[in-house]
């Protein structure tokens, strides 16, 4: 070895030794933060792309702590912390439901509730079963009636009705488009052959005598307004109470109340109730809220938008969006298309003029806030976007997060808008399957745009996001049936072919369709809606694993526990 080197070998070699002997020693590594609760040995399902899976999650002051392997969790293991065992069961975030109507949901389960119906004999039964419960003059009214049982248009008849009672009024309501009186309701409102329908409604009538059937559509329903009694304040309260015990029963911790009541002058009954659920400690739900645009009105009632939005903000609540009635339904040709329905002339009709609807929506992005839309037809979808085409025109894409919901018919030259108007689309997914309500649509649209009927897999294709909401209590709320029908497209049960296979969709796009996707549509992606450090611990624990079942077996998923915030609101732990 050459002298130099072995020099320069030495004194490293001394140097190093002085370093070694005279350094302090490192101070111990700090014991990683104790958990609340750690769940483990679980199949967890993340839904953050990164890491999809894991084996364990930490818990601690509501928040997830950590996330990862049962031995990397064990770690957080303290004096005081809950170890629950999963016992290699599915855990993966609480879902959300990016379009619920809470309080009329719930107020339709305290009235006569017609959703358990399955045939007429079974309205029959329950409605006059209600008029023996309730004695007097005053009105009955519920909701929940199926309007497939009246072909060949869904419009009901009041002649059931009558036969239950021609001395007191009877209203139902089916799904927010359409009511179904009797008789003695058509008299004390004053509605005739010769009553005049109404801006942006329809009082169905005999072809031949032009005499009220007992159908009233859209504003139509207005007519009878006066002889529903208001819900009292206890009774809104009871409404979003009953909801959130219900949605966090099937895992949901999350909603956006898709329509919320208000009157003139800026105040709302709605948010008041909510105000007092919360106070109570009872809404255990992340909420979003639209307040419903006014479509009789203009651009005046955006100062009453921008004070109950500030109400809200002010009592811990978020009211930042403004649903859009854009159009009606298709079996009773009010929804708004390209092109008329089959063997007509007809097209329905938008219910806001364009130019009223670029006009707030811009002024909505402008103020950072949300536009929401209901839009059945076509023709609906393409006004909606080009309302955001304009907003994004004058402010760029900024991120008010714009949701479209329903869209039955989106024209095949839309259906790259989404993507690039940052528009999500809202999809109720247990509708996209060949049952009796789609029949009804399919004679009055035709087979060629009954081929982009819910196009779901286009839309994704196209680079656009979904989110998914039930529209409850039009529709069931199980996200589990949602989620087979998104991947089957044929109804839970059901015999019938698929509706367009080609527009379903992945399970990993479903989960995050009712998860991440929903959060973001409620500007909460940060706090919720996937299993990640620092985010709220919202979770559920299933009873079988989604990824290894059949998956015409999804439907029949139960939720064994809901964690909101870190705590079980449905179900306990360790059972």
């Amino acid at each position: 070895m050459p002298a130099f080197r072995s020099l320069r070998l030495a004194t490293a070699g001394l140097l190093l030794a002085a370093t070694a002997n005279s350094a302090p020693p490192l101070p111990p590594l700090p014991a990683p933060q104790a958990a609340d609760l750690i769940l483990t040995n679980g199949r967890v399902y993340t839904v953050e792309q990164g890491k999809p899976w894991a084996e364990a999650v930490a818990i601690k002051d509501g928040r997830i702590l950590a996330v990862g392997t049962a031995a990397e969790i064990a770690r957080r293991k303290g004096a005081k912390t809950q170890v629950v065992d999963l016992h290699g069961r599915l855990l993966m975030p609480a879902f959300g439901d990016a379009h619920a109507h809470p309080i009329f949901g719930g107020m339709s389960h305290a009235r006569c509730a017609l959703h358990a119906g399955k045939t007429l004999d079974d309205y029959r039964r329950i409605i006059a079963d209600c008029v023996a419960k309730a004695p007097g003059t005053g009105t009955i009214f519920g909701s929940g009636f199926n309007q497939t049982l009246f072909p060949p248009n869904g419009i009901p008849n009041k002649q059931l009705l009558d036969e239950i009672s021609k001395d007191r009024p009877l209203i139902f309501e089916a799904d927010g488009h359409t009511l179904w009186v009797n008789s003695k309701a058509l008299e004390l409102a004053g509605i005739t052959k010769d009553t005049p329908d109404p801006k942006n409604g329809t009082i169905d009538r005999d072809p031949k005598t032009g005499e009220p059937v007992g159908g009233l559509e859209e504003s139509a329903m207005a007519l009878v307004d006066k002889l529903v009694p208001p819900p009292s304040d206890a009774d809104l309260q009871g409404a979003i109470s009953y909801t959130v015990k219900f949605f966090n029963s099937m895992g949901i911790t999350s909603w956006h109340d898709a329509a919320v009541e208000w009157d003139k002058g800026g105040t709302s009954r709605a948010i008041e109730a909510y105000k007092a659920v919360k106070a109570r400690g009872a809404l255990t739900m992340h909420t979003a809220m639209d307040l419903r645009w006014n479509n009789e009105r203009g651009m005046e009632q955006m100062a009453d938008i921008l004070k109950l939005s500030a109400r809200a903000k002010e009592i811990g609540l978020t009211a930042n969006g403004v649903k859009f009635f854009i159009d009606g339904v298709i079996p009773q040709r009010t929804a708004a298309m390209l092109a008329p329905y089959e063997g007509t002339s007809e097209k329905g009709a938008t219910q806001i003029p364009l130019a009223t609807l670029a006009q707030a929506v811009t002024a909505l992005d402008g103020r950072g806030m949300q536009s929401h839309f209901h839009t059945i037809g076509d023709a609906a979808v393409r006004e909606a976007l080009d309302a955001v085409a304009a907003a994004r025109g004058k402010d760029g894409m900024s991120d008010t997060r714009p949701m479209m919901s329903h869209m039955n018919v989106i024209d095949p030259a839309d259906q790259p808008r989404f993507a690039a108007l940052g528009v999500t689309a809202i999809f109720q997914p247990l509708w996209a399957c060949n049952e009796a309500y789609m029949g009804l649509t399919k004679v009055q649209i035709g087979p060629v745009r009954s081929t982009y009927i819910y196009p779901a897999g286009s839309v994704l294709r196209a680079g656009g996001r979904l989110a998914y909401g039930a529209d409850w209590s039009v529709a069931s709320a199980n996200p589990f049936e949602g989620i087979e029908v998104a991947l089957t497209r044929v109804a839970p049960e059901g015999k019938l072919p698929p509706l367009e296979p080609n527009e379903a969709v992945t399970l990993e796009q479903a989960l995050r369709a009712y998860t991440l996707n929903v959060a973001y549509v409620n500007h909460l992606d940060t706090e919720t809606g996937s299993i990640a450090p620092g985010k709220s611990a919202d979770l559920i624990v299933l009873d079988q694993d989604l990824f290894k079942i059949p998956v015409r077996q999804i439907h029949a998923t139960k939720v064994l526990v809901t964690l909101f915030r870190g705590k079980p609101v449905y179900g306990r732990l360790g059972g």
